[in-house]
């Protein structure tokens, strides 16, 4: 059986890392279902239009919009082994942290924080304020809950967009425990 995993992207500015991830996921094999926000149908829009088409076209991969509060991912019996939220905005990322599930993103995280799954959140947000940082801190003391805020490295010497994206979408993939061979990883001399 072929392992599920949601994937959902918001307002937040970072889309080419959403899009990279799901093509990465669906690649290796998985199940993936994409939740995108109005919010991030509009940074699309900005950011990657025609990144995003190709997508559509993919295997394995389901596309609902945040309003689809009756999908079947919305259950904790739909068996999702990990829910990412890449980009996340601070909007979701604090309806996440006080448990406001009023749509399908933040249904599918609060289901995953519930069940004990993997619920790994991409914030993308500068400068952070307390408030985004104490939300984050509450959220990461969750078991199996990671911030992983869209602060790639540089060690790689990137020499691309696409390189910067992949560090950051390879990263995220190795918390999945899914092999991949998107960056440089870190050899000390």
């Amino acid at each position: 059986m072929m392992s599920k995993i949601i994937v959902t992207m918001t307002g937040a500015s970072g889309a080419q890392y959403g899009i990279k991830l799901v093509q990465e996921l669906v690649n290796s094999g998985k199940e993936v279902h994409l939740v995108v926000s109005n919010g991030a149908k509009k940074v699309i829009e900005y950011e990657a239009q025609k990144e995003f088409k190709n997508l559509e076209s993919l295997d394995n991969l389901h596309i609902y919009n945040e309003d689809e509060i009756d999908a079947p991912i919305a259950s904790s019996s739909f068996g999702a082994e990990s829910t990412i939220i890449c980009p996340c905005s601070m909007k979701t990322l604090s309806a996440i942290a006080t448990g406001y599930a009023d749509n399908l993103i933040t249904r599918a995280a609060d289901v995953a924080i519930k069940e004990k799954n993997k619920l790994i959140i991409v914030p993308r947000e500068i400068p952070f304020s307390e408030i985004h940082l104490e939300n984050m801190l509450k959220l990461s003391r969750i078991n199996n809950v990671f911030i992983f805020p869209a602060c790639p490295g540089f060690y790689h010497n990137p020499k691309n967009i696409e390189d910067i994206i992949n560090f950051m979408v390879g990263k995220i993939l190795d918390k999945l425990e899914i092999k991949n061979n998107l960056y440089k990883r870190w050899k000390s001399e």
